[in-house]
């Protein structure tokens, strides 16, 4: 099977069109077992990007003692198992700017 190639709103454009034969139920057994391998190797793919993607965000930190801001690239790594929905908790010491 090729690697998906392209950007990736296409590879997410692909990616729905092969959940959507999928769904249709209308495939034989082979077409449905390619298609879906399809579908992994795009889902993988969009994961990738994403997670460099993320990696590549950086955030203002707010500037220390009155001196300039810093910019520093956001280390996220998300491993396996770790829920990604999990709600975001600041520390103590966290401010916002909107108390």
């Amino acid at each position: 099977m090729a690697s998906p190639k392209g950007t990736f709103e296409e590879q997410l454009a692909e990616l729905e069109i092969v959940v959507e034969r999928l769904e249709r139920g209308d495939l034989t057994l082979e077409e449905n077992v390619s298609l879906f391998e399809r579908g992994v190797h795009l889902s993988n793919a969009c994961k990738k990007q994403l997670s460099d993607a993320e990696s590549r965000v950086q955030v203002l930190l707010e500037p220390e003692s009155g001196g300039d801001a810093r910019v520093e690239d956001l280390a996220i790594a998300v491993a396996d198992g770790e829920d990604e929905d999990e709600e975001f908790e600041p520390d103590d010491d966290y401010d916002d700017g909107r108390l």
